[in-house]
């Protein structure tokens, strides 16, 4: 008879998701478990759901001291994915958050910024190790760290949200810029975002902002997208039911008592959008530039509507971009024009017709001709390339990391 498995997640939240994959990813290698899935994770408060049906094991993501307390007194083996302090007993598979927060001043530093920012929540203990592990990176490498910690309520109202969105405008305003900033998680890198915007601070020129958790979704709804630290909460999943098959079967997780365990996932690393995919830039011409070009290169957009945005001549122009970046203003147009087409090329199956009218060819010949000069291959087998090496799925994120690599590639070989 299958193990009856009670499974404890709010489907809300993306990781859960990504969560539940791991878990459903081990049964299918070494168990065949019944799963009862609870994705509104209402056992967490209401104990009939673990007294009302007998239990072989759970999974939570949502665990309480009671809830412990329960599955202790009706020796159901229970393993917590909830990222809080340890539970006597129970074993606990949580992310590394020091080394998301070294990770995300790592991804900083290697685009050049000198000044960096944390934004947290000082009364959540996973938000406090994030930003010791990212201030401690900046002091080894010698960089100024500014701190703005704030007190989380638990349940953020538009009311605290415009509250937060004011004192980090402030905050932004006193330091020197450009500055990158990362938020304990992407809800509070959004505040950053907006925050910047309340200060007339372009985004990424002026402040790039890293948040964590890589929620798609709310990525996705940034403006611009926002950049974020992905948590291997699939790998945190696998643990999790290896875990709970050692409990069941009184066995051993990696050599230890599986009750002894507070295991640290590592992150998977940092998917890159617009909000950090930029270089430490101090001349305000320059980022004004940027900001314009990336804004309204897919439009058609020309070096002299750029110049008449900037109010500079196109000399000036072209020798601060030479200085800065090390191209002109139009390399810097293609460049944004063909991470879009690549971007385009992965995500979707549209003709290069309608893709050249998205990202401002009027032919597609020309299109070709410019993307294959730049990256290397025709789109067509570029997107056929891509396709292969990603199993044919489009993960927004990854593509949009990967529409940037060559030209970050360059960037990069320039300084």
């Amino acid at each position: 008879m299958k193990p009856h498995v009670l499974l404890v997640f709010s489907l809300r939240f993306e990781e859960s998701t990504a969560m539940l994959k791991g878990v459903a990813h081990y049964a299918r290698l070494h168990h065949p478990w019944a799963f009862f899935l609870d994705g509104e994770a209402r056992a967490a408060t209401d104990d009939a759901w673990l007294r009302d049906r007998k239990w072989d094991g759970v999974i939570s993501r949502h665990t309480t001291p009671a809830f412990a307390g329960i599955c202790a007194q009706l020796k159901i083996p229970l393993v917590d994915l909830n990222d809080t302090a340890p539970f006597a007993g129970v074993p606990k598979i949580r992310p590394d958050n020091t080394a998301i927060g070294r990770l995300g001043a790592a991804h900083f530093m290697e685009r050049g910024f000198r000044t960096l920012g944390f934004n947290g929540y000082e009364n959540e203990a996973w938000s406090r190790e994030r930003r010791d592990g990212f201030a401690e990176a900046a002091r080894l490498a010698g960089k100024k760290c500014e701190v703005l910690d704030v007190e989380y309520p638990g349940d953020p109202t538009p009311a605290w949200e415009a509250r937060q969105t004011a004192a980090i405008s402030q905050w932004l305003r006193r330091m020197p810029r450009p500055v990158a900033v990362m938020a304990c998680c992407d809800m509070q890198a959004q505040l950053v975002i907006a925050a910047a915007r309340e200060a007339g601070l372009h985004v990424p020129e002026e402040v790039a902002v890293l948040g964590v958790n890589n929620d798609t979704l709310r990525c996705d709804l940034g403006a611009p997208p926002l950049s974020s630290v992905a948590t291997n909460a699939f790998q945190s999943g696998y643990l999790a039911a290896e875990c709970l098959a050692g409990l069941m079967d009184g066995g051993l997780m990696n050599g230890l008592q599986p009750e002894a365990g507070d295991v640290r996932v590592a992150p998977a690393g940092v998917v890159c959008r617009q909000s950090t995919d930029t270089f430490a830039i101090n001349d305000r011409i320059v980022a004004a530039a940027i900001h314009h070009i990336r804004e309204h290169a897919c439009h058609g957009l020309t070096v002299g509507q750029v110049l008449r945005q900037v109010y500079t001549s196109r000399s000036v122009l072209e020798k601060k971009f030479r200085a800065h970046l090390k191209c002109s203003p139009q390399t810097e147009i293609r460049r944004v024009q063909v991470a879009k087409i690549s971007q385009l090329l992965q995500e979707t199956d549209f003709p290069l017709k309608k893709i050249a009218g998205l990202t401002g060819f009027e032919h597609v010949e020309y299109l070709c001709v410019v993307f294959k000069r730049l990256m290397g291959l025709a789109p067509g087998a570029y997107r056929k390339q891509r396709r292969q090496k990603t199993g044919g799925e489009n993960g927004e994120g990854q593509a949009v990391e990967m529409a940037g690599e060559a030209p970050r590639r360059r960037r990069r070989d320039a300084r």
